[in-house]
């Protein structure tokens, strides 16, 4: 098998290691230069073929991760050793990347509760660790409105060279896809969904078992049926289409020319 990039729906997954990940990451940060991580799963590409603006987002992505293992297992039916990097699995070797670098990180969205905790445990788990700034935007927040261009300010002038985005999908890969658009900062924002929450113990995370059995799904349905029960109809209904060469869905690939920046 190889270890190079592929494709899944027109978005292109470039990152196939969490170490790998972590490296690539650390590296642009400590050369001041800005990018964007998404993590790629079947929740993305519903939004994908349903949304315009999630797929402009994409195409601003440096770094793009397989999250879920139906990604994962896409990856190898096209022959490439993908493993499984979520955002929230990234949080702690970035943090501990960059406490020993001295590269200082933000943390943004989710509540002030969640971020107040993540930024305990992790300076307590990783001495050095400077944390720049946290900020939690109000309810209903707009990844698009003038809050969002004075909290990207806010972030850019924290000397921040990191930053956590826990808004959840699409609002977080907009947020960030515009931060890097519009700003002048030389930040890096990595999208982790609930990974702070998971942190700060407001949310709990399924437990190691379900996640290795590659249940994780199975779990959060029956904890929240309510919450995840339609959004897995729609993933498990164009599941085919991502694992079968030559199927599509309603939309196919039409759209989907997402092809994310060079490395370079």
């Amino acid at each position: 098998m190889s270890n190079e990039s592929f494709w899944v729906e027109g978005v292109k997954v470039n990152c196939i290691s969490m170490q790998e990940t972590t490296a690539n990451i650390i590296a642009d940060a400590k050369q001041d230069r800005p990018f964007g991580v998404f993590t790629l799963n079947l929740d993305h590409i519903v939004k994908l073929r349903r949304d315009r603006e999630f797929r402009s987002a994409y195409r601003k992505a440096r770094y793009v991760t397989a999250d879920g293992f139906p990604i994962v297992w896409a990856g190898r039916l096209r022959g490439t050793r993908a493993e499984r990097v979520t955002g929230s699995d990234l949080i702690e070797p970035l943090c501990e990347a960059a406490a020993e670098a001295g590269l200082p990180i933000f943390l943004f969205g989710s509540t002030f509760k969640s971020l107040s905790g993540a930024s305990q445990h992790l300076t307590k788990r990783y001495p050095g660790l400077e944390i720049a700034g946290i900020a939690s935007p109000e309810q209903g927040f707009d990844p698009k409105s003038q809050s969002a261009v004075d909290y990207a300010k806010m972030i850019a002038d924290s000397g921040a060279k990191i930053c956590f985005v826990g808004l959840g999908a699409p609002k977080q890969e907009l947020f960030a896809a515009n931060v890097l658009s519009g700003t002048k900062g030389k930040v890096g924002l990595v999208c982790v969904g609930a990974g702070m929450d998971f942190l700060a113990g407001v949310q709990v995370r399924a437990p190691r078992w379900a996640q290795a059995a590659n249940t994780e799904w199975l779990w959060r349905l029956l904890s929240d049926p309510g919450r995840f029960g339609r959004r897995y109809v729609d993933c498990f209904t164009m599941l085919p289409s991502l694992l079968v060469p030559g199927v599509h869905g309603p939309r196919g690939d039409q759209g989907l020319e997402l092809e994310a920046p060079s490395r370079n």
